[in-house]
C-alpha cells in the first residue's frame, strides 16, 4: 500500500500526519513503528490520523500513536501540528477544535503559530521523595493530559537525562503507566528551560508541549511565577504556557508556540 503523508515540526517534536477522514486506512503497530523509524521509514516522535469526530462534539478527532507503536491521549507539541494539518487538509480559519483522548482542544491560528488549550491539569502532587540509584529525589508531578514528573535542576545542560529519567519513567512509584520526566532549570522571573524524557519515544525528545506545561505549572506554584511563563526547549524554541490560576487550581491552560510543515511525500507500507 502506497500511503500519503505529511512531515511536521512542532518546536522539533516531529510528527507523521496522515489524512483518514474517508476511514480507509488501518495500520498495524508494526507499520506505525516503522514509519516512525529514522533510519527504515519517516521519521518521527508520533504519528497522527485525521478521522471523522465520532461524538459529534469537535470539528475533527484524531487517532495518535508514540514512534513505538503505543496510542497516547495528548501532546501538546503534536496538538499544534495537528490542527495546522486541519486547516491545510480539511479547511479551518481562524480556529478549530478536534477530540482526542483527553477530551475535546481548541486551536486558535496565528500564522505558523498555534494556540491550543489543554485538559484540565490533574492529581498534583509535589515533594515527594522517591528512591534512585543515586540517593533520594524530590520529585512533582501532574498530569496535563498524560503524566509528568518534574525535577528541577542547577543546569539542565548537565541533566543526566537518559539514565536518570529512564529509572524515573519505569519508577514503582509510577506504576503501572509510568511517566514522562522533565528536568527544569529556572532561568529567571517566568522563564524556565526544560528537557524531557517522553514515554513511549522512550529517550530524549527536542520538546514536549504537555510536559513543557506540566513544567510552568509547577514552577508557578512552588516559585511563585505567574502566566505567561516561556520555556526554552532542548531545539532551542520558545514555548508560552498561560493560565488561569484559583488558590491551588490551575485552568484554562493554554500552549502557545510554532508548528511547520517540512514535506509531505509517499512511502510504501
Amino acid at each position: 500500500m502506497t500511503l500519503r503523508f505529511t512531515k511536521m515540526n512542532g518546536a522539533g517534536n516531529d510528527f507523521v500526519l496522515i489524512d483518514n477522514r474517508d476511514r480507509k486506512i488501518s495500520l498495524t503497530r508494526e507499520q506505525i513503528v516503522r514509519l516512525c523509524d529514522r533510519q527504515r521509514g519517516v521519521g518521527a516522535d508520533g504519528l497522527f490520523m485525521l478521522v471523522p469526530s465520532v461524538s459529534g462534539k469537535a470539528d475533527w478527532a484524531w487517532e495518535f500513536f508514540n514512534s513505538d507503536g503505543s496510542t497516547a491521549d495528548m501532546c501538546g507539541n503534536g496538538a499544534r501540528c495537528f490542527a495546522r494539518f486541519i486547516q491545510k487538509s480539511a479547511g479551518a480559519y481562524d480556529q478549530t477544535t478536534f477530540e482526542t483522548g483527553a477530551g475535546v482542544i481548541r486551536a486558535d491560528f496565528a500564522g505558523d503559530r498555534v494556540t491550543v488549550n489543554l485538559t484540565e491539569p490533574r492529581d498534583l502532587r509535589l515533594n515527594e521523595q522517591v528512591s534512585l540509584t543515586s540517593g533520594v529525589e524530590s520529585i512533582h508531578s501532574i498530569n496535563t493530559g498524560v503524566p509528568h514528573a518534574v525535577i528541577f535542576v542547577e543546569d539542565a545542560d548537565r541533566a543526566m537525562v537518559k539514565g536518570v529519567g529512564a529509572e524515573v519513567r519505569y519508577h514503582k512509584h509510577f506504576a503501572p503507566k509510568g511517566t514522562n520526566v522533565n528536568f527544569v532549570q529556572i532561568k529567571g522571573s517566568n522563564s524556565i528551560r526544560v528537557r524531557t524524557y517522553e514515554r513511549g519515544v522512550e529517550g530524549e525528545t527536542l520538546a514536549c508541549g504537555t510536559g513543557v506545561s506540566a513544567s510552568a505549572l509547577i514552577a508557578a506554584k512552588l516559585h511563585h511565577f505567574t502566566a505567561p511563563v516561556t520555556v526554552q526547549v532542548q531545539g532551542g524554541d520558545l514555548l508560552e504556557v498561560a493560565f488561569d490560576r484559583n488558590v491551588d487550581q490551575f485552568k484554562e491552560v493554554r500552549l502557545t508556540g510554532p508548528a511547520d510543515f517540512v514535506f509531505d511525500g509517499n512511502i510504501e507500507v
